[in-house]
């Protein structure tokens, strides 16, 4: 059977179903944010979401601050979401027909976010996400910040990667750093890590932060009732206020 990799780049609230023969996985994917996202869903990839950085224009074209795919409007058309932006990456029906999914930091963080697997088995079929705001805590060379005028309020609105920031290899883990054995934690992958424990904060973080499930569907909810705490690393529970879209692949 194929293999499928999803991606979901934040954007809002959607449900996901991809489906080859047996193979079937509904995503439900709940906006709980108490300010405007926006939904951009990507076949075969996923969707993106951030908050828009002005009104859409008379034919309804926009941008958003963070996650933007370039298109203007909520469909993606292909494009993935410009980073910094929090990812939810699905591998479905991989190895040992087990899906392999995370919760990554890697590209940078814009919103909190919780992935949760319903009725599966086997594997570390287990929560995982980032469930703290942590862009006013973020570093100050890796800060986005916008103007008031832009989502009604002012600050950071997102937290950059190191390798965004800076382009360098020790931080992009190319070149010769590469490799698991060259390409290490650095203070600001860690600065991720003791915020989001769960959540991948640089390339080769791989022993805490993969996850596996056979037959789940994933329940996926953007702020999660976070406030600004840091996460206990303990399993998460699903906190979804709103009710969710859905939309069918």
């Amino acid at each position: 059977m194929a293999e499928y990799k999803v991606v979901l780049c934040l954007r809002s609230a959607i449900l996901f179903l991809l489906a080859s023969g047996a193979l079937s996985a509904t995503f439900t994917v709940t906006n709980s944010c108490g300010r405007g996202t926006l939904t951009c869903r990507r076949r075969g990839r996923g969707a993106s979401g951030a908050a828009p950085s002005a009104p859409p224009t008379a034919t309804g074209a926009f941008s958003c601050a963070t996650g933007d795919c370039g298109s203007a409007k909520t469909e993606c058309s292909g494009g993935g979401a410009a980073p910094p932006a929090t990812l939810a990456e699905f591998t479905l029906n991989g190895s040992g027909g087990m899906d392999f999914y995370d919760v990554s930091l890697v590209d940078g963080y814009n919103l909190p976010m919780l992935v949760v697997p319903h009725g599966g088995s086997g594997g570390n079929c287990t929560a995982t996400g980032c469930l703290v705001d942590i862009n006013s805590a973020c570093p100050s060379d890796l800060k986005v910040v916008v103007a008031a005028s832009v989502g009604g309020g002012s600050g950071g609105v997102a937290c950059k990667s190191a390798c965004e920031a800076f382009g360098s290899p020790q931080y992009c883990c190319s070149g010769a750093y590469g490799n698991p054995n060259t390409c290490r934690p650095s203070t600001y992958s860690q600065f991720f890590k003791n915020s989001c424990p769960r959540a991948y904060s640089y390339a080769y973080d791989d022993a805490t932060s993969t996850f596996t499930c056979a037959s789940a569907d994933y329940i996926i909810t953007f702020c999660p009732g976070t406030a600004s705490q840091k996460s206990s690393g303990k399993n998460p529970k699903l906190q979804a206020s709103r009710r969710p879209q859905a939309y069918q692949w």
